[in-house]
């Protein structure tokens, strides 16, 4: 066994797998879980009571965390003339029109985040099989499609995140930094936490929120009690 499992094996001796935590306790439980040598992403797992495969059940959305992410950012923004300009001051940290589109299409894509004004979609449309499998498809959804660029920018940069179910019908979502305060990941998480709440289909039956635990990157994971 190596080091690491052994230390995972000690801190999984302070959860108890059989206890719904209060969020309020979880993220202080949490904070003593975070024993790795880097600053440990705080991931939040939301399992639904959806029918992935269909597509009136998709949870999909995004909101701006109060705290951030803890993560540095790099958004890239496809757009013309002032805007292109616009999103420049805002922060972007690659703007470009065609040469942009050209870059992606070589499958050079230096960029966590791509936003795209709606006028430049009929060009970005034929990239959606080099995005679309790596999530980074512009779309109105994610806030991704916007007349106000700059906007887009400032918010993805201040801690603007998307959320959506993958197909086992869960959502990821990162929440924070394992160095936040358990408060600041406790604010964190009650605004995806509503925002996953409020995305609930209409079509969807039974208990909505089944599950939702959340993580740092080299620890075990803590139960919440939500309902």
């Amino acid at each position: 066994m190596s080091n690491q499992s052994k230390t995972y094996r000690q801190l999984a001796t302070l959860v108890d797998r059989e206890k719904s935590y209060e969020p309020q306790e979880a993220f202080g439980l949490l904070k003593q879980l975070a024993k790795a040598k880097f600053d440990e992403t705080v991931d939040c797992v939301f399992r639904l009571g959806i029918d992935a495969k269909k597509s009136d059940q998709q949870v999909r959305g995004t909101v701006s965390l109060p705290h951030g992410t803890g993560k540095s950012v790099r958004v890239a923004v496809i757009a013309s003339g002032e805007l292109a300009k616009q999103a420049k001051e805002a922060g972007a940290d690659l703007v470009g029109e065609d040469d942009l589109i050209g870059e992606i299409q070589k499958g050079n894509m230096a960029f966590d985040i791509l936003v795209a004004h709606p006028n430049m979609m009929s060009k970005v449309g034929r990239l959606g099989k080099l995005l679309g499998p790596r999530g980074l498809m512009p779309t109105p959804k994610s806030g991704t499609v916007a007349p106000d660029v700059a906007k887009a920018v400032k918010e993805f940069k201040a801690g603007k995140i998307e959320y959506k179910t993958d197909k086992q019908g869960n959502v990821h979502t990162v929440i924070g930094k394992a160095s936040f305060t358990a408060e600041q990941l406790l604010g964190n998480f009650t605004v995806v936490l509503e925002a996953v709440r409020k995305a609930k289909p209409a079509s969807a039956k039974g208990i909505y929120l089944k599950k939702v635990t959340i993580s740092p990157t080299m620890g075990p994971s803590i139960r919440l009690s939500v309902n």
